[in-house]
């Protein structure tokens, strides 16, 4: 049902939530999994992939790092970074130019005021896109 999965992430302990549900979805449906950071630092706005300061470097590690988590487990991962901001735009983005069955995402579940100061990324991406969304919100 699912070949591949995106996972998004953000590099802060509400990924735990997602990552942990999405290594038994995966392993259930054999799907493959990639794995999103968007790096939003000056640099990555403005430089893309050829973005090399710390940020970047951090991401990589990070998304490197959670990558390895799938495939101790036998899983197919790969790991990528998008660049720019708002990171639901470059979500979007990736998703025109990138084949996937679900996105799964973890979110802080703000509620409405949070919602309009914070931002929702979540409530973004699965409103521009039409692909399936699994939402889990973080403990």
């Amino acid at each position: 049902m699912y070949k591949t999965i995106l996972v998004t992430l953000d590099a802060t302990s509400t990924d735990r939530a997602i990552i942990e549900h999405v290594k038994q979805l995966a392993n259930f449906m054999k799907s493959r999994v990639v794995l999103l950071h968007v790096a939003t630092s000056a640099v990555a706005q403005w430089q893309g992939p050829n973005a090399a300061n710390e940020e970047v470097r951090r991401s990589q590690a990070y998304v490197d790092g959670v990558k390895a988590e799938f495939e101790a487990l036998g899983l197919s991962a790969a790991a990528e970074l998008a660049y720019g901001t708002p990171p639901a735009k470059q979500i979007v983005k990736w998703l025109q130019e990138h084949d996937c069955d679900l996105v799964a995402m973890s979110t802080h579940g703000h509620r409405l005021l949070g919602d309009l100061i914070l931002g929702a990324t979540a409530f973004e991406v699965q409103h521009s896109i039409s692909v399936p969304v699994l939402l889990l919100r973080a403990k």
